[in-house]
Parts: C-alpha cells; structure tokens; sequence
C-alpha cells in the first residue's frame, strides 16, 4: 500500500497532537504512571477497534455499496429489455427452424420459485438452437438494431455494468450483430458461408438474450412483483399473452 505525500504529512501531523496533548496533560496534572497506563490501555483497545471498523463495518458498508450496484445494474438492465431486449425476443424466434419448441420451457408463472427458473436455465442450455439467417427478416432485424445503437451504446458505457459479466457479454453479441448487419450491402444474396457466419452471431445473442431475460425476471419475482406480473402476461413466448387482465 502506497501512501501519497499528503497522507505522511497527515500522520505526522497527528502524531504530534497526540504528542502534545499528552505532554499537555503531564505538564498539568503531573501523574507520569497514570498517562502511561492510560496510553497502554488504549493501545490495548486498538486492535478491537480495527476489527469493529475494518471487518464489521466495512463489510456492512460494502455489503451496502453492493445491494445499491445491483439495483442500478437492474435498473438498467429493465431499460435494456423495455427498449430493445423484449422486441428481440419477438423478433429472433422467426430465425428458429424449430421455432416455438421451446416456448413451453419459458412460460412464465407468478408463483415460480428459483428452483423453476433453474429449470428454464437448463432447458434452454440444453437445446441446440438451429438457427437460420434466411429464415427472418433481415432487413427489418438490421433497421431495428440500428436504431437502438446509440441506447446500446449507451449501455455499454455504463460503469455500473462492468461487474455483471453475462449482461455484459449479452450486450456485446447484440452489438455485434449491429455491426454485422450494419457492414452488409445486401441481405438478400449470401454466400452459404456468411448465411452460416450469421446464424451463429443470431444464436448467440438469442440464447445469451434468453438467458438474460429469465436471470432479470427471477429478481422480478422476488423482488418487484407487480413488475413480474406484467411480464407474466406480456410473456414473448406466450402466443395467448395480453397485457389486460382476464
């Protein structure tokens, strides 16, 4: 650990009051053994004042400091999804030879529980999305993207997003695909290797998304209800979902 020169200047500095103040108080009262014993005896406290402040208060401080990154963090991955993230949802499934397959995995309830989002975590890591750049509309995905680069941007930028490295990575492979798309003259004539090299950037901001969404949601859930509840019935991957209550 390195100190700065202000930092030495304000050690000395206090030393020399205590210093003094303890000259002061001998010059005073004149009871030599008393201010040693005293002094000993606050030596003798220093060390359980180290482990109040140093272990128990600062880690209650950063436990503090960590519950309101999460919330900043959540708060802007709740703008990324009603921004952009939920219209990809939408929108990525139409490049899905299987599409809909695994709709029935993703149909979220109000009464989920950790153990059920596990669940949805694990089938969706289990399926090999089989997906086709030809199968969508490119053209529209590509529009879309491109308007919401400087939002994405944005995020990006973020630094209270650093740490969370999955929403982090999502944003890269959606990012990406930007650029993909954006690097493009035509969407409509592509080789079989550029069909195949985008199929693979689609999955894997489809399966990173998917991830992302049941991540976010799961802190929805037990944490802002009322919130989860409207994404329960505008659920992407209900094809009965509405937001009006029945």
């Amino acid at each position: 650990m390195k100190f700065g020169r202000w930092q030495f200047m304000l050690g000395v500095v206090l030393l020399i009051i205590s210093a003094l103040v303890y000259f002061v108080q001998f010059l005073i009262f004149g009871r030599t053994g008393e201010t040693f014993f005293y002094l000993l005896q606050d030596l003798a406290f220093l060390p359980v004042q180290v482990l109040l402040v140093t272990l128990i208060l600062n880690q209650l401080f950063k436990r503090r400091e960590k519950l309101a990154l999460q919330h900043k963090m959540n708060m802007a991955i709740g703008a990324f999804f009603s921004e952009a993230g939920t219209s990809l949802l939408k929108s990525f499934p139409s490049f899905d030879r299987h599409q809909g397959e695994i709709n029935r995995a993703l149909l979220l309830r109000s009464d989920w529980s950790g153990r059920d989002f596990d669940k949805a975590k694990n089938a969706v890591q289990a399926r090999d999305f089989a997906m086709d750049a030809c199968r969508g509309d490119l053209a529209e995905l590509k529009d879309f993207l491109t308007i919401k680069r400087v939002f994405l941007l944005g995020l990006l930028e973020n630094p209270n997003l650093i740490e969370h490295e999955s929403f982090t990575e999502l944003l890269w492979a959606v990012f990406h695909l930007t650029d993909e798309l954006g690097h493009r003259h035509s969407l409509l004539k592509m080789t079989a290797a550029d069909r195949e090299h985008l199929s693979n950037d689609i999955k894997r901001a489809y399966t990173l998304l998917i991830f992302e969404w049941l991540s976010y949601n799961s802190h929805l859930q037990a944490d802002y209800p009322y919130m989860f509840s409207l994404v329960v019935r505008t659920n992407p991957f209900d094809p009965d979902a509405r937001a009006e209550l029945r």
